[in-house]
């Protein structure tokens, strides 16, 4: 029934719009700080801090797939990183204020929240997570409200190809 609501509602498509400037303005004046950053982004020191001080409960870490990730493949990719961080909280947030390619932001924004975590970091990563799945839930009508709105017919032509008309079979014998 909520699902239902927030699908297809028109009062759910204002409060998922607020949520999208919500959440959008938080990555993207996270992501322009970084770009413009007069040090620029360096995020060796995070991920280093992140492997020698994992998520841990009972002197046990919780997430070793997780720690061995970002020490085998994220740290020796650092300069890597220091690009893509930056862009893709910049990115996304400027998709969720503008309302265009919404879902896909949406989702983008949450599995950074969700590495994040995994990483070690709360901070506010819980509720743009919590607001995140709304906006994945709501579908197309988290971006009714935007540029979603004039796209969607695009993207029905590029994504959802009419299936073949089935072969009528009228005034014919079928043995």
């Amino acid at each position: 029934m909520i699902v239902n609501w927030l699908r297809n509602d028109a009062y759910a498509s204002v409060l998922l719009l607020l949520a999208r400037l919500y959440i959008g303005w938080q990555w993207l004046t996270a992501g322009w700080g970084k770009l413009t950053s007069a040090e620029g982004f360096q995020t060796a020191k995070f991920l280093q801090n992140a492997v020698a001080n994992p998520v841990t409960s009972h002197n046990e870490v919780i997430y070793p797939n997780f720690t061995a990730f970002l020490e085998s493949f994220a740290l020796p990719n650092a300069q890597l990183f220091n690009f893509l961080i930056p862009l893709g909280e910049f990115l996304v947030g400027l998709g969720l204020i503008l309302g265009c390619l919404t879902t896909a932001a949406g989702f983008f924004g949450v599995v950074m929240n969700f590495a994040f975590l995994l990483a070690g970091t709360v901070s506010t990563n819980p509720w743009m997570i919590l607001f995140g799945i709304f906006l994945l839930v709501g579908g197309r009508n988290a971006g009714m409200i935007g540029l979603d709105r004039y796209l969607f017919p695009f993207y029905d032509r590029l994504f959802h190809k009419n299936p073949p008309k089935p072969i009528l079979l009228t005034n014919r014998k079928i043995i």
